[in-house]
């Protein structure tokens, strides 16, 4: 039987890692590791700083002064960051486990992330959420939680899961849940939904905080929104939007991820007059962005190239977050905060030298220290590799006589535009047939339309990452490989497929509930790319992510037309077509 502490164990171990602290501060004992000669980012003064750091049990005892160390390192000539937060990110996007997400980012600084685990939640429910909790314990970056505010996203989705305010609230004890996550449905909070309410009240009555999701909204409907107890936004793709939300007290969160890249539009909001309640994140980063570009660093590194203020950029990637989230003890160097250290060679080239988590170097210029995989209660571990409740389909089931509504791609958006009606496949006028299957009750649903601007010549593309209820949506040229293309994807207990006449030509198998894999991010990186390459091959259009952005068009609050296990949806009609 696992040992569990007492209170008084707890208080007695705490207090004797207090007093180390003091000790040391003090200068009466040697600290654990001393970074000599440190220069570094002061949040508080903006400015440069200089002197020694001095570390004991994880923590910064003290700076200045002339401190000695059981392991001293001499700073000198490099700069010494905070470690960066990302305000808000899906780590489910990484298309990896969590564990190996914190290998992947750690080389860029990142030390803590703020997760909205929606993803999973939407597939499994709870269970979901309980299960990234678990998968994240412990992990050398520190992996905070707002709970999913929307599943499913809409009343239009059929997803795995269900989950009111009373489903998640015995979550907010979780010592690393900070509130709840973007509130998607904007609509229903200012027109005043009971159940949509019911979970902001549920977070304030808990002292948590509310993150937004209203990509353009205004006036009046953003005043309701945000006297209802929304505090942030990541959805501004423009100046003006970010400043009628900035100048009505939300938080802005400048995102720069895979699917939405905002930060060029931004920028102004990073100068003395706005930049106090901006933060970066990225909400969604696929494996080559993080092995080619970076994660939090990439944003810094991009904006004081844009000639943004480094000390700016620096605290929107790390003090602000902390605070805003009352992360109150990182986000900073000064004492009693969190031993999160990023060292750089220096500002213009911002090459990462090393990075320290709680004291303890985690990457040295090269690799990542080892650390252990959090153990998965076995219930779990079994629950996420049986998602899947679909039976065996033929091409009869992808055929439909009557006309159905085109979804028309905009080249580089996830918009889309209607396109009017087909009745039939036409591959010279690049009219493809689309279907979503649902996937979660065995249901046999399967919404059909039609697709233009994929540009696939030939076979099918499926894939099971379809937000926000992942069911398994399929682009093809014949209902003969679509049907092929699908069941494939069962077959794998989730992933993505390319295929061509019935021949598998690329696959990434994502066993966890459909949307992650267990292997390694390089492996998974290059099943990908191989995957995207045969995609554009069959004819994709260089302008389309072959799977990410087909992933968006089941999401039915993204205008114009979507798919949905239902059939072809007008968002701004509401009403299906």
């Amino acid at each position: 039987m696992a040992y569990k502490e007492s209170y008084a164990g707890k208080i007695n171990r705490k207090l004797n890692k207090k007093m180390h602290v003091i000790e040391v501060a003090s200068g009466r004992v040697k600290a654990d590791l001393v970074l000599k000669n440190a220069t570094y980012v002061n949040v508080f003064c903006n400015q440069l700083s200089h002197g020694d750091i001095a570390v004991a049990g994880g923590l910064i005892a003290g700076m200045g002064g002339n401190y000695s160390g059981e392991v001293e390192i001499d700073m000198g000539g490099k700069l010494v960051l905070p470690g960066f937060v990302d305000a808000h990110i899906h780590l489910e996007s990484s298309l990896v486990s969590p564990k190996e997400f914190a290998k992947a980012v750690l080389p860029h600084g990142t030390t803590t992330v703020v997760t909205d685990p929606h993803e999973i939640a939407n597939v499994m429910g709870t269970d979901g959420i309980e299960y990234m909790l678990q998968a994240t314990e412990n992990l050398p970056v520190d992996v905070r939680f707002m709970l999913p505010s929307c599943v499913p996203a809409t009343p239009l989705d059929e997803s795995g899961a269900t989950l009111d305010y009373r489903a998640i609230d015995s979550f907010y004890e979780h010592s690393r849940v900070e509130g709840l996550a973007e509130m998607m449905n904007a609509y229903g909070v200012y027109t005043g939904d009971e159940q949509v309410l019911e979970k902001i009240v549920a977070s304030q009555a808990h002292h948590k905080k509310i993150d937004g999701h209203a990509p353009g909204l205004s006036g009046n409907e953003l005043n309701a929104y945000i006297a209802a107890g929304v505090y942030s936004d990541h959805e501004c793709s423009d100046v003006d939007d970010a400043l009628a939300k900035l100048e009505r007290g939300q938080y802005i969160m400048i995102r720069e991820g895979t699917a939405a890249r905002n930060l060029d539009a931004l920028l102004p909001l990073l100068t003395p007059q706005y930049y106090t309640y901006c933060m970066f994140c990225t909400d969604d980063k696929h494996p080559n962005d993080l092995l080619e570009k970076g994660h939090i660093d990439y944003i810094v590194k991009r904006a004081i190239k844009a000639g943004v203020d480094p000390i700016i950029a620096v605290k929107c990637a790390s003090h602000h977050a902390a605070r805003y989230f009352l992360l109150n003890n990182r986000g900073a160097i000064a004492p009693g905060f969190l031993a999160d250290f990023v060292v750089i060679d220096n500002f213009e080239d911002f090459n990462i030298l090393e990075v320290y988590k709680r004291g303890k170097l985690m990457f040295d210029g090269k690799t990542v220290a080892e650390f252990e995989t959090p153990e998965i209660d076995p219930h779990l571990v079994k629950r996420s590799h049986e998602t899947f409740h679909v039976n065996h389909l033929e091409a009869k089931d992808f055929i439909e006589n009557r006309p159905r509504g085109v979804l028309g791609m905009i080249p580089g958006e996830i918009v889309t535009t209607d396109a009017g009606y087909a009745s039939e496949i036409n591959v010279a006028e690049d009219i493809l047939k689309i279907a979503v299957i649902e996937r979660h009750k065995n249901t046999n649903h399967i919404g059909i339309g039609y697709i233009k601007g994929y540009g696939l010549k030939s076979g099918a593309v499926a894939t099971s990452i379809s937000h926000d209820s992942h069911n398994i949506i399929v682009v093809g040229t014949n209902e003969e490989d679509m049907a092929a293309a699908v069941n494939r994807v069962v077959e794998l207990g989730g992933g993505i497929v390319v295929l061509n006449g019935g021949k598998i030509l690329g696959e990434v198998q994502l066993q966890i509930a459909g949307i992650m894999s267990e292997e390694p991010l390089l492996d998974v990186n290059r099943e990908l790319e191989n995957a995207k390459e045969q995609a554009f091959a069959l004819g994709v259009s260089r302008g389309v992510d072959p799977f990410m952005t087909l992933s968006f068009m089941a999401l039915t609050v993204i205008p114009t037309l979507r798919m949905t296990t239902r059939g072809v949806f007008d968002v701004n009609q509401q009403k299906y077509v």
